[in-house]
């Protein structure tokens, strides 16, 4: 019998570098992934929207209740109190690794409303409330130009940050560098920044299902293989970077579409936040466990990704500028999917107040 609980579980004893997260906030979820060795867990609307669907007889006394307190409230309002409530319940589950780790691990990311992309100061304010949820709360905000200079002052105010709606090295090195800024003036004005644990994901399978969108629009004719590498080899250089830059933002892999998703960044010195229905999957699969986060993308690959100028956008460090980051084809997709599955929470709390 393995001494393991799955191949996720054997990733984490033998690289604990290697921090395996849940991309959900739901119970069940939860409690399976910390099982396993599980270091934190992610959140948003559409995911809250989604558990409150699973969860619906824990949940649904609860949006009753609130819709008979908050008399004048609007169904935003009451969405996000059951938001709020969310957060501050499932973080707890994970206070333990936090408190283990000294606050490097264990936390759950919890996310400020996609619709102000374009509005640093409502992301900030946002980004203020949330992080006094719980002593674990990491706040996310999308790499936009805006949510950049959110992140920045965020930092500086000692909020541990999470940039999301993120796909290539120059986001990437982007909100980096805006983190150490603020890293830096949080300590010149002689504040702690120790246990703070800022993350910029990767959204490596929206990358390439970008990808796959350009080259199917465009009429363009590749190796579909190397379609399935794009996000690995933008990740794989954005983390190069970040070690040779010793950046103190980690790298978070995100969006699951295959195993490289996984067997490709075991040995990092990063996260990887993974849906529950891929815990299951990797974790019933027989791929070996083993370091290959140092094993570069095959030329082959490469060769015949770079042949697309959208891949050159994702991979190359300048490949955009930050006012160019909300042009990029896979923002507008992943925002535009954000913002429709927040409507969906909004339309399930609606659907109690006018019953």
């Amino acid at each position: 019998m393995s001494e393991f609980k799955g191949k996720l579980h054997e990733t984490v004893v033998k690289f604990p570098e290697t921090d395996i997260w849940i991309d959900s906030c739901g119970e069940e979820e939860l409690d399976y992934a910390m099982e396993r060795g599980c270091a934190g867990a992610t959140s948003n609307p559409m995911i809250v929207g989604a558990v409150i669907k699973k969860e619906l007889p824990r949940w649904e006394g609860r949006i009753k209740k609130l819709v008979a307190e908050m008399q004048d409230g609007t169904e935003e309002d009451i969405a996000w109190a059951l938001i709020h409530e969310m957060g501050k319940e499932r973080s707890k589950k994970l206070l333990p690794v936090f408190d283990k780790y000294k606050g490097k691990k264990g936390r759950l990311s919890i996310q400020t409303n996609a619709k102000y992309y374009k509005n640093s100061g409502k992301m900030l304010g946002q980004a203020m409330l949330l992080n006094e949820l719980g002593t674990n709360m990491q706040v996310k905000m999308p790499a936009s130009e805006a949510g950049i200079r959110a992140m920045e002052e965020a930092t500086c105010r000692g909020i541990s940050i999470n940039a999301t709606i993120s796909f290539t090295v120059a986001q990437a090195v982007a909100v980096a560098e805006a983190v150490e800024r603020g890293l830096k003036r949080r300590a010149q004005e002689g504040l702690p920044t120790d246990t703070m644990s800022p993350v910029c994901t990767i959204m490596i399978g929206r990358t390439d299902d970008w990808m796959r969108k350009y080259v199917n629009d465009s009429d363009i004719l590749v190796n579909p293989e190397c379609l399935e590498w794009a996000g690995i080899a933008v990740i794989k250089e954005a983390y190069r970077i970040y070690r040779e830059r010793g950046y103190k933002t980690r790298l978070l892999s995100a969006a699951y579409r295959n195993h490289y998703h996984w067997s490709q960044l075991v040995g990092g010195d990063l996260s990887m936040t993974i849906p529950f229905n891929w815990h299951k999957k990797i974790n019933a699969c027989n791929i070996d466990v083993r370091n290959r986060m140092d094993e570069p993308v095959k030329e082959e690959h490469l060769t015949e990704l770079k042949k697309l100028e959208e891949f050159t956008k994702s991979f190359d460090e300048k490949g955009m500028l930050p006012s160019e980051f909300e042009k990029y084809g896979g923002f507008k997709t992943t925002l535009t999917s954000f913002i429709a599955g927040y409507e969906e929470l909004l339309k399930l709390v609606r659907g109690y107040m006018i019953e």
